[in-house]
């Protein structure tokens, strides 16, 4: 039986950047991945395909809208999915070969097979072909991501009725392709879609998209993705699809209770995702998931129930991002290590990927409300910046909301070009409890997308924006 200090098990965002840390640590370590290739849902299925097809579809709806305008003069672009999607292929497989790199740089032992536990000090590892090997384990942790939530009323066949995972190959673009779901997965992939030429309808059970952000930027969005001609049924409820060969026909009722048929010859249900611990014999550790797939752990060290064995990720309270997962896998190594790490889950950005992003840091709108914090705002639009007007990128606002008495930053709502980069920002400023006056007063390069930033804190300081 080979010996680790460390075994991590699935060898996605979180699970491989813990293998890296504890390395690093000094830890012997091991990373077992059920796939013959590393990265996990993110790299393989997730977060780094899609961000592909976005900027490929981002570039082709340029070409045919906005090219002109820019003196840019030449025959009507048309798009070559294949070679799209085979681009895509070649950036998964890229970002592939970095991590089994940096798995043997940090001298990190690779396993590929089913990970499972034969005991709490014992981990088993099931390859392809049947061939078992153990692992003794000092410490384990369980990086084993998540999967596409599926209604058992709407029967995904991954050929007319798909989930991400097939959105990211399909074989052509879809004339109409219905959307159960505008959170973040539904908006990204169904933008993609929608300029690469498709009719996209989009079918939500709240009242607005991405429903867990802020209500302004849903609005904005949904404005945004209005021009792509998308139509919106929200506050409908999905009651069964159907592929009836070339076509699909989804059924829901609306806010009247009145039953809705909305045909297309795709449907993509993104409903959110789901922990997942298949194959894992948690049992035989001595743990068990709980009512939502999750696995419970101690808030100020992620271990488990069974000292010695922890979790993070997509398996533990909290938002499913890459980045959690990440900041989760390196704070584990570290309390392994007997250090004092520290993790500001109210920091922890979130993003969208359509054209305009949309990020988003610390508190909405909404929640201080119901919270009964007194709170300011201000906001400052994407189309009062000078290099957004001259990237011809006007959609979109910077929102910055405040305590009504101390003027520290309680959340930053971003809706624009670049807001992925630019929530950084908001992120830093928060870490270290400043105010909107201490970022009004930073001088921002002229121009940038970040004097937007700077706007919208004057707007909340002192209801002052010098450009707006």
């Amino acid at each position: 039986m080979l010996e680790f200090d460390v075994v991590v098990i699935g060898s996605g965002p979180g699970g491989y950047v813990a293998a890296i840390r504890a390395s690093q640590l000094g830890f012997k370590t091991a990373i077992i991945e059920k796939y013959a290739v590393m990265g996990g849902t993110c790299l393989n299925v997730g977060c780094i395909p899609s961000k592909a097809l976005l900027d490929s579809s981002e570039h082709f709806y340029n070409a045919i809208h906005h090219f002109e305008e820019h003196g840019i003069v030449g025959g009507k672009p048309k798009v070559d999915l294949e070679k799209m999607i085979a681009r895509k292929a070649g950036v998964v497989e890229k970002m592939n070969g970095g991590i089994s790199f940096l798995m043997k740089k940090n001298k990190v032992t690779v396993f590929h097979g089913l990970g499972s536990f034969e005991s709490a000090k014992v981990v088993k590892v099931t390859q392809a072909d049947g061939k078992e090997e153990l692992l003794s384990a000092k410490n384990v942790i369980v990086a084993t991501g998540s999967k596409p939530t599926n209604l058992p009323f709407i029967p995904v066949d991954k050929t007319r009725i798909i989930t991400s995972t097939e959105a990211l190959k399909l074989k052509e673009i879809p004339k109409h392709l219905i959307v159960i779901g505008a959170g973040v997965i539904g908006a990204e992939l169904g933008s993609v879609y929608a300029r690469l030429g498709s009719k996209v309808s989009f079918v939500e059970y709240a009242d607005g998209m991405i429903p867990t952000m802020d209500r302004t930027m849903g609005k904005e969005l949904q404005k945004s993705i209005a021009k792509l001609g998308a139509d919106f049924y929200f506050s409908h409820q999905v009651t069964g699809a159907e592929n009836k060969g070339k076509e699909v026909v989804v059924k829901a009722k609306n806010a009247a209770g009145e039953e809705v048929e909305i045909k297309g010859d795709y449907c993509l249900v993104c409903i959110g995702r789901k922990p997942y611990t298949e194959g894992l014999n948690l049992a035989a550790a001595g743990l068990q998931a709980d009512e939502r797939g999750r696995i419970a752990v101690d808030e100020h060290t992620l271990q488990t129930s069974v000292p010695g064995i922890y979790a993070i990720g997509d398996l533990i309270r909290g938002a499913m991002l890459a980045h959690k997962a990440e900041e989760e896998g390196v704070f584990v190594a570290e309390v392994i290590a007997g250090q004092k790490p520290h993790i500001n889950y109210n920091l922890i950005p979130g993003v969208v990927y359509t054209w305009p992003e949309v990020a988003s840091v610390g508190k909405t709108e909404q929640e201080l409300k119901a919270a009964g914090i007194a709170y300011k705002d201000g906001s400052f639009p994407f189309k009062a910046l000078g290099r957004a007007v001259a990237s011809m990128d006007v959609d979109g606002l910077v929102k910055v909301l405040a305590d009504a008495k101390t003027d520290e930053i309680l959340g930053v709502h971003i809706i624009g070009a670049r807001a992925a980069d630019l929530i950084a920002e908001a992120v830093v400023a928060m870490e270290f409890r400043a105010s909107a006056e201490d970022v009004a007063r930073m001088s921002h390069a002229h121009p940038t997308y970040t004097e937007a930033m700077k706007e919208a804190c004057l707007a909340a300081t002192s209801k002052r924006a010098i450009h707006a």
